[in-house]
């Protein structure tokens, strides 16, 4: 049987407990993966140490970037797993991953400690991390949508960007805690490492959460439904759809990875602001996403998905440069949520209804393949050198606009694809 002949199963019934199983695991996944740019210029002294602290952590953001590049490698191989056996398994195994790297960076030992090793081991922890966090989005955003009749695709849909709000935004808190209580001395020694202990911990609670679901994947395994004929199915038949996606990603995942996790950095570093103070930012931004995120899936299937999409950039690309300007002239803490704050409003319109509507392009049984090939891909890409660009370009051309014109530019680029791409809400998939 072709992958696309496979029958579907029946759609299980959804509740809010069902949203919350899928989306906690995913949440877990995302706060251990995440915490680490919270605390990248003290990880880039420990274990990138420079002359020029610039270089250093550009260093310390180029190992958070490096971890991106395992992603699209699990997203093929757990993707599969999830199209072949079943997505509750899938999710399973990407938190037992998450959980072993996450315990790898827990314990790494710094540079001055053990040398050139110590930052083979970060690194080696962050891969580990990557290759889980690669298959975790295609399974449990596939599952999400699975679950939700054809007019409430976009609001369940929306529960993934909620998911990653709310881990942030527990990320942001725990940092802005400790960096804000414990002694300087305390944090770079041993505080920095409690966020990512935290996050092994929780992981037991999220096999124990998700045990209950429902599978949706509708069929076994069978002899023609190989790993090589999912491949063959998703690179070959769906190819067009498959980079149109990646080109999607683009606008959302630069504007996610700069709005949410990069102005700490950029004001701390670059605007001489307190990080006790600029890491309020990313708290704000947060906090603003997992409600604007529900309030964007819902409006995406009434209007549609590709005007709520197109609009949303349009405003952003209207008023970043406009913002970062205003930021740059009044470097005050005030200034600094207000602007986040928008630009945060813009990219909750835009990342929700853009999850599902990327979700809804490709066939059931083929669907958690095609998007964790999709999503990692134009994350390890676009997203996880968005904060190593944007941070060289500061230091090459002079100007602490360049955050702002990147984002512009990626904006520009993922609305492309609307022009060709079919409007999917209220159709069947």
């Amino acid at each position: 049987m072709s992958a696309t002949m496979a029958s579907p199963a029946p759609r299980p019934k959804a509740t809010f407990k069902t949203i919350a199983a899928i989306t906690i695991g995913n949440g877990l996944e995302f706060f251990d993966f995440t915490v680490y740019a919270f605390f990248s210029v003290i990880i880039g002294s420990l274990f990138f140490p420079a002359r020029d602290a610039i270089d250093s952590l550009m260093l310390a953001l180029g190992s958070y970037g490096i971890a991106f590049l395992a992603r699209p490698i699990g997203g093929l191989v757990l993707g599969l797993y999830a199209d072949r056996v079943g997505r509750k398994p899938a999710m399973t195994l990407t938190l037992i991953l998450m959980a072993a790297g996450s315990l790898g960076m827990a314990l790494a030992p710094t540079h001055a400690q053990i040398g050139v090793l110590g930052p083979i081991w970060l690194v080696t922890a962050r891969l580990v991390q990557g290759f889980a966090l690669g298959g975790e989005v295609g399974a449990s955003t596939s599952l999400l949508l699975e679950y939700a009749d054809d007019h409430s695709r976009g609001y369940f849909g929306s529960w993934q960007f909620v998911s990653q709000g709310l881990s942030s935004l527990l990320g942001a808190g725990v940092a802005t805690l400790l960096t804000n209580t414990l002694p300087h001395d305390a944090l770079y020694s041993w505080g920095w490492r409690i966020p990512f202990a935290i996050g092994v911990l929780m992981v037991p609670l999220g096999v124990y959460i998700r045990r209950h679901l429902d599978e949706t994947l509708g069929h076994r395994p069978q002899a023609g439904d190989s790993s090589r004929a999912k491949l063959k199915e998703v690179f070959q038949t769906h190819a067009g759809l498959v980079w149109s996606g990646v080109l999607m990603i683009l606008g959302g995942t630069v504007a996610t990875y700069i709005t949410v996790f990069y102005f700490p950095t950029y004001a701390a570093q670059f605007l001489h602001m307190p990080l006790s103070l600029t890491l309020w930012a990313s708290v704000t931004s947060s906090a603003i996403l997992v409600p604007v995120s529900v309030f964007a899936g819902r409006l995406s299937d009434r209007f549609g998905r590709k005007p709520v999409i197109l609009w949303s950039r349009a405003a952003m690309v209207v008023l970043v440069v406009p913002g970062f300007m205003l930021l740059v002239a009044h470097p005050q803490g005030a200034v600094l949520i207000g602007v986040v704050a928008v630009l945060s409003v813009l990219l909750a319109l835009q990342a929700s209804p853009g999850i599902t509507f990327i979700t809804e392009l490709y066939p059931r049984p083929i669907r958690a393949t095609s998007l964790s090939v999709v999503y990692s891909v134009g994350v390890a890409v676009f997203g996880g050198t968005a904060q190593l660009i944007v941070t060289w370009l500061i230091k090459v051309t002079g100007s602490d606009l360049a955050p702002a014109w990147y984002m512009i530019a990626a904006a520009v680029i993922s609305t492309i694809p609307l022009l060709w791409l079919k409007e999917t809400a209220g159709k069947p998939i």
